[in-house]
């Protein structure tokens, strides 16, 4: 059967401090492992919501490796284009979070089996009547290799005419901005879909105010779709026709991790399925509150049923 939404990129485990404003530098407690990694946090919700998702990438021989398959097997993600790599060590990603609401990570990823992404571990058959590749700035900026896979999977994704969404998530720890804006620039070229921060739409078109980013961004490809997103605000939809801001929904947070990823599976899931970019992002918004409500990446994306309950009991 032919896969809703295929990605790939850094199969890991996160292992996070137990409260806020506990610094990384110092000795301190931990939790975890918890099943984790960008993309298939962006796989877990996106098959919760009843996708056929598939996600491609590497994992170690190993107790972490095992947490992770697992969770994605439970889950119903199509584990074809993920590879267990023997002699490596499953990848971790050590996060603590400050009471402004940032995150600072240390991640051991190029030297162990995350790391290990290249061109070959894309398998055609992934790609064949495939609906939408979607691709995140956080994998790509692992190394060249990560890169050169990128490509290699638009190409192939193109080729399949599936749509193509972008995701920058930048991270300044694995490739630093202004790198990044010459690295991303096929993808942001190609995309059908574009959903950066404010920062980032800024950053990548090389704008000092968000209305001449947006402006790049949509003249380049008339039917593309950029969403801003804006954390607990919301998101703002923009396409040719103009420019809808969309609220969020208040909610308790506990665990920001995820969100994201958890917002850009929404949204895909529901625009695939025929909605309009404004409604698919009020989907997507829900996603994104109920993501950051429960400890752990992927412990906080829904079921549709779920999705659907919290939006009508948030809207009457």
């Amino acid at each position: 059967m032919p896969f809703d939404l295929l990605t790939f990129g850094e199969a890991l485990v996160e292992v996070m401090r137990t409260g806020l404003d506990q610094p990384l530098e110092r000795p301190g407690p931990f939790i975890g492992p918890y099943p984790s990694g960008a993309p298939f946090i962006f796989a877990v919700q996106a098959a919760r919501l009843g996708a056929q998702a598939a996600a491609i990438g590497a994992i170690g021989d190993d107790a972490f490796g095992r947490c992770l398959l697992n969770q994605l097997t439970q889950d119903g993600v199509n584990c074809q284009g993920v590879r267990t790599l023997p002699g490596q060590t499953t990848g971790v990603a050590f996060v603590a979070y400050s009471s402004d609401g940032s995150r600072d990570f240390v991640f051991h990823l190029r030297h162990a089996a995350a790391g290990q992404i290249s061109p070959a571990l894309l398998d055609e058959r992934l790609f064949d009547g495939l609906k939408a590749l979607h691709l995140m700035g956080s994998t790509l900026s692992i190394h060249d290799d990560a890169l050169q896979t990128g490509l290699k999977a638009l190409e192939m994704a193109q080729a399949a005419g599936a749509k193509i969404s972008f995701d920058p998530n930048l991270r300044p720890q694995l490739m630093p901005p202004d790198r990044a804006r010459g690295a991303f620039a096929p993808f942001l070229q190609a995309a059908d879909v574009i959903l950066p921060t404010v920062e980032e739409a800024l950053l990548l078109t090389g704008q000092a105010a968000l209305e001449g980013a947006i402006q790049t961004l949509l003249a380049a490809k008339p039917e593309r779709i950029v969403i801003v997103t804006q954390g607990k605000a919301g998101c703002t939809v923009y396409t040719q026709d103009g420019a809808l801001t969309i609220p969020g929904f208040p909610v308790e947070e506990i665990d920001p991790t995820g969100a994201g990823d958890c917002f850009d599976a929404g949204f895909l899931v529901r625009w695939l399925a025929g909605d309009s970019p404004a409604a698919a992002a009020r989907f997507a918004n829900a996603c994104g509150a109920l993501a950051v409500t429960a400890q752990g990446p992927m412990a906080g994306a829904k079921t549709f049923d779920v999705v659907e309950a919290f939006i009508q009991e948030r809207l009457g």
